[in-house]
C-alpha cells in the first residue's frame, strides 16, 4: 500500500511561512496508515513504457561485482541492486529524450567506444572482452546500453545546454589572472560521485553514500563506482574532475577537499541537490613545477635469498648489500660492485618519478646523482636498492590555456544544469514497478 500521511495545516493570515520543504507541507507529529517499504520491490520497472528487466539489473550489477572482486555481502548486493535501478532508470529517461527529439547514437559508434573501453580500461580486444563479460554474469549488449545512455546524454546536452552557456572572454581573463595571483597555491585532482536527492529520499540517500564508502575504503575503485551510480555529468569519466582549485569547488565541498591526502576519500557531504563524495587522485601547486614529473634514469640492484634462509641470515646478507651499494661511486661502478656481491642490475633511464610507489618518491627525489635509495623489498621478494643516474627536471607548468580555461568553465555550468535537466525528467516520467 502506499503511504498516506494525514496533515492539518492551520490557517494564519499573511504570507505562508517558509518551510525547508518549500511548499511542501509536512508536520512534526506525523502518522502513517499503512506500510510502505520501498525496498520490498522486485527489480522491474517500466518507464514510459520501456521495461527493465531483473536481467537488465543483474547483469549492470555484475560489472560492479566484478570491480570488487566479488567481496560484497548478500545485503549490501541488495542495496545495490536497488541503486542500479535507480541508475538504469536515469539512463532510460535519457536514452528516451535523445529519440524525442531525434538525436540518434549509430550503432558504429557504439561498437567503437565498446572496442576502446576494452582496449584501454580491460586492454582486452573485443572477443575477449565479450567472453569476460559473459564469464561475470554480464554482457556485452549491458556494457553498451550504458554507451548509449553516456552517447544519447551528451547529444542532449550539446543541443539543449551547451549552447545556452555564456562563457565571457572578460570572465576567462579574470580567471586567469586569479590564477597568476595564486601561483604556488595548491591545485587539486578531484574525482566526484553525486548521488541527488530531495527531502523526502534524503535520509535513504546518503545511507547509501555511506555503504558506497565503505566499499570503496575496502578496495573498490572509485571510476566503477562513479560510472555506475554518479548522477553528474562527470560520472562517464569516473568522476574526475580535473585539475582545480578549491575556490572553483562549490563552498561546501571546499573545507572536506582541503583536508584531504592523496588517496584518500570524505563523505557524504550535503550540497544544495543531494550527497557528494570526494576522492584526491593528486594535488599540485597552481603555475609550479611538479618535482614528480621528473623524468629519472635509474640502476636497480637486487640479490635474491635462497629458500629456507632464515632471517637472521637475510638481514646479514641485506647489511652486507646496503654497505657495499653505499660504497659504489656513481653509476659507471656499480656494476662491477654488484657482481662482488652476487646481485643483478637493471637499468631503466624513462622512469617518471610520480610512478613510483609513493614512499620511495620522497627518497628517490631527495637524491644526488650516484647516491642509492635505502633498501628494500623482504625475504620472499628479495631487497634491491635504486641508484639514481641521470634526472630531467620538468619546466615551469604555464597553466591552463585560455580555451582550456573557457572549456573548464563551460564544463562546470553544464554539469549544473544537466543535473537540473535530469531531475526535470524524472519529475515529468510515468514509472511502473512490478
Amino acid at each position: 500500500m502506499a503511504a498516506v500521511v494525514l496533515a492539518v495545516a492551520a490557517q494564519a493570515q499573511g504570507a505562508p511561512e517558509q518551510t525547508p520543504q518549500g511548499a511542501i507541507v509536512v508536520p512534526n507529529d506525523v502518522q502513517i496508515f499503512g506500510k510502505n517499504d520501498p525496498n520490498n520491490r522486485r527489480a522491474t520497472a517500466i518507464v514510459n513504457g520501456d521495461i527493465i528487466t531483473g536481467t537488465d539489473v543483474d547483469q549492470r550489477l555484475a560489472l560492479i561485482l566484478a570491480a570488487n572482486e566479488g567481496k560484497i555481502g548478500d545485503e549490501e548486493k541488495e542495496r545495490l541492486r536497488l541503486q542500479v535501478l535507480r541508475n538504469l532508470i536515469d539512463e532510460t529517461l535519457q536514452i528516451q529524450e535523445a529519440k524525442a527529439q531525434d538525436l540518434k547514437v549509430d550503432e558504429d559508434e557504439i561498437e567503437q567506444t565498446y572496442a576502446r573501453v576494452a582496449s584501454q580500461n580491460f586492454r582486452q580486444d573485443i572477443k575477449a572482452m565479450d567472453a569476460y563479460l559473459v564469464k561475470i554474469g554480464s554482457s556485452p549488449a549491458s556494457l553498451k546500453r550504458q554507451i548509449r545512455g553516456e552517447l544519447s546524454w551528451q547529444r542532449v546536452l550539446r543541443r539543449n545546454v551547451q549552447p545556452f552557456i555564456n562563457v565571457s572572454e572578460t570572465e576567462v581573463r579574470e580567471m586567469m589572472d586569479r590564477m597568476k595571483a595564486a601561483k604556488g597555491t595548491e591545485e587539486y585532482r578531484i574525482g566526484e560521485i553525486f548521488l541527488g536527492a530531495t527531502s523526502e529520499n534524503s535520509a535513504t540517500v546518503e545511507a547509501n553514500a555511506k555503504k558506497i564508502i565503505e566499499q570503496l575504503q575496502q578496495g573498490g575503485s572509485f571510476v566503477a563506482y562513479a560510472r555506475q551510480y554518479s548522477q553528474a555529468s562527470t560520472a562517464a569519466v569516473g568522476g574526475d574532475l580535473g585539475w582545480i582549485r578549491l575556490a572553483q569547488l562549490p563552498g561546501e565541498l571546499q573545507q572536506a577537499a582541503a583536508s584531504l591526502s592523496t588517496g584518500q576519500l570524505v563523505g557524504p557531504i550535503p550540497t544544495s541537490g543531494g550527497f557528494s563524495i570526494l576522492y584526491l587522485i593528486d594535488k599540485r601547486q597552481v603555475l609550479t613545477a611538479d618535482p614528480r614529473d621528473a623524468l629519472l634514469s635509474l640502476k636497480q640492484v637486487s640479490i635474491d635469498f635462497a629458500p629456507g634462509t632464515t632471517e637472521a641470515d637475510a638481514t646479514k646478507r641485506a647489511g652486507e648489500f646496503a654497505t657495499a651499494m653505499k660504497a659504489a661511486r656513481g653509476c659507471g661502478a656499480v656494476d662491477a660492485v654488484a657482481a662482488s656481491v652476487g646481485a643483478q642490475v637493471v637499468a631503466n633511464d624513462q622512469v617518471r618519478a610520480r610512478d613510483l610507489p609513493g614512499p620511495l618518491q620522497d627518497s628517490i627525489l631527495a637524491l644526488s646523482l650516484g647516491e642509492t635509495s635505502p633498501p628494500f623489498g623482504s625475504i620472499k621478494e628479495g631487497v634491491r636498492v635504486l641508484m639514481l643516474c641521470g634526472r630531467d627536471d620538468p619546466k615551469v607548468d604555464s597553466g591552463p590555456s585560455f580555451d582550456q580555461m573557457m572549456s573548464q568553465i563551460e564544463d562546470d555550468r553544464v554539469n549544473k544544469r544537466a543535473q537540473a535537466y535530469l531531475r526535470d525528467l524524472r519529475r515529468d516520467a510515468v514509472i511502473d514497478y512490478n
